[in-house]
């Protein structure tokens, strides 16, 4: 029999009680159910850029170095270049 699952008064209390306790404690896998989400849509969306092909061969050479795609290499730096930017915009306004 598993374990009854307490009540939450919010979500970071649930989150913490999560962080300590086994859900294999809470849920019995034989009675779980396979679903499917057909209607889902991909939060990614695909785009055309030209970048010179110096610039994409240097990308590769880095990605093959961190043993990842280089198309999430650039995802990778993209992100950090936004963060940069952001924490400057936010430290420039206080």
């Amino acid at each position: 029999m598993s374990k009854r699952i307490p009540k939450f008064k919010d979500e970071e209390e649930e989150r913490e009680f999560w962080a300590d306790h086994d859900a294999t404690d809470y849920f019995d896998i034989n009675q779980a159910e396979n679903v499917m989400f057909p209607k889902l849509k991909s939060s990614t969306k695909t785009i055309s850029i030209r970048i010179p092909e110096a610039m994409l061969d240097s990308i590769k050479v880095l990605a093959n170095k961190r043993d990842m795609p280089y198309q999430s290499l650039i995802k990778v730096l993209l992100q950090e270049q936004i963060d940069i930017e952001f924490e400057k915009r936010s430290i420039q306004s206080n």
